[in-house]
């Protein structure tokens, strides 16, 4: 449930926040978002979300948007108003209107919803979690549109979808998937196949770090049955590392979380404060 909202240039409580019916985010689906969590009040990679979302704003012709140093202030004063860690969404619409000389959308609407975060609980880790296969490629990965329908299309049992297209392993719905075989070697695909995740990031700078092996290319769907697998993973801005035992009918190495997807939560956990801000 939400717990307030920013939208018109003012915070409001979630009953008060509104949208014209007009705004072609309800008739069109046409907007970006963000999602990012604070840590002990402070918000996780701020720079590289907002970032982020400038780009995708770009990349899908709305322009006219806030000043981002703007947005940061907004989002630390919502956080400060509530007083306890939050997950932080940020919005951009289409707003009313489509300029066809210009090819944009020049007036959109920017609001912002906090509610309260769904860490990952460490039994949820242990248990690990469900992939659904999707045979097809996610339209325009390197936009973080707010077309999330796919990922509602699934098994009550799985996490989320698993973008599988021609063999390949992509992305999955909500988050980056990473295959580690028995090597010490991470896969995951690279940034002009997916949406460039800022725990990705994170992660993969550990990983270096840490004499982990990385190798940016899509995993092959053979490669998820193979014995040189161990274990799988997916990243997150707010469940940050989620343990991957089965995607579809495919149980990962043992079924169960490996060593590396717990080495690389523990390390990213130790050092998050060096993306909070």
């Amino acid at each position: 449930m939400n717990i307030l909202c920013y939208v018109d240039g003012k915070f409001v409580e979630p009953e008060n926040a509104k949208l014209p019916i007009s705004d072609l985010i309800i008739q069109r689906g046409v907007g970006v978002f963000e999602a990012l969590a604070s840590i002990n009040l402070k918000p996780l990679m701020l720079t590289p979300h907002m970032e982020r979302f400038m780009n995708s704003a770009k990349s899908l012709g709305i322009v006219n948007y806030p000043d981002v140093e703007d947005m940061k202030k907004i989002i630390r004063e919502g956080i400060a108003k509530i007083g306890r860690d939050v997950r932080v969404r940020t919005f951009l619409t289409g707003g009313d209107s489509f300029d066809k000389e210009s090819g944009t959308f020049k007036n959109p609407r920017f609001f912002v919803l906090f509610d309260d975060p769904e860490f990952l609980t460490q039994e949820e880790f242990e248990k690990g979690k469900i992939l659904h296969p999707v045979y097809f490629r996610r339209d325009e990965p390197s936009i973080k549109s707010t077309n999330y329908h796919t990922t509602f299309q699934m098994p009550a049992e799985a996490f989320d979808v698993l973008y599988c297209p021609d063999g390949e392993i992509t992305e999955a719905g909500h988050s980056n998937f990473f295959l580690v075989f028995k090597n010490n070697t991470i896969v995951t695909a690279p940034l002009d196949r997916v949406l460039k995740g800022t725990t990705r990031g994170a992660i993969l700078e550990l990983a270096r770090e840490n004499g982990i092996k990385v190798e940016e290319r899509c995993p092959l769907w053979p490669e998820l049955s193979s014995d040189d697998v161990s274990e799988a993973f997916v990243t997150g801005s707010i469940k940050m590392i989620i343990p991957i035992v089965k995607v579809g009918g495919t149980v990962i190495g043992d079924g169960k979380p490996g060593k590396i997807t717990r080495k690389l939560s523990e390390l990213y956990r130790k050092n998050i404060d060096r993306w909070l801000e």
